[in-house]
């Protein structure tokens, strides 16, 4: 069995979050941004950087819905909006600002993606549950 740690979910919420970053940013430098700024002609290199790209949010979004499930998935979401809620009610953060809006949403999205790939993990250390997947033939 395969034993998590901090470096761990670190290593997972890197690789997640540049993986969102990379996908959309309020930048210029994204990949839908770059599709944008010359779309209709893509050409090979923005096509197999798209297909990267999905390849990533394919593993990433498998497993974190086998992993917390749609009520896991949902929970999380609920939790960072109400955080983000909770900034504005505060006036920490002014909901004016759609650039600093969409960077805080990445930042949560890459968090639930970070925390979908280490929740059976974490599961299984704090309650020795064992997930079918992880099971040895």
């Amino acid at each position: 069995m395969t034993n998590i740690n901090t470096m761990g979910i670190s290593i997972r919420f890197i690789f997640a979050i540049l993986l969102v970053m990379a996908t959309y940013n309020p930048t210029p430098y994204s990949y839908v941004s770059w599709v944008l700024s010359v779309f209709p002609n893509i050409g090979p290199v923005m096509a197999l950087s798209g297909v990267g790209l999905a390849i990533g949010w394919a593993i990433y979004l498998r497993a974190t819905m086998r992993s917390l499930g749609i009520i896991g998935v949902s929970l999380s979401s609920a939790l960072f909006a109400c955080i983000i809620w909770l900034l504005v009610d505060r006036e920490i953060m002014d909901i004016a600002n759609i650039s600093l809006l969409t960077w805080i949403i990445l930042v949560a999205l890459s968090f639930i993606l970070a925390m979908g790939m280490s929740w059976s993990h974490i599961r299984r250390r704090m309650s020795g549950q064992v997930d079918v997947d992880d099971v040895d033939q």
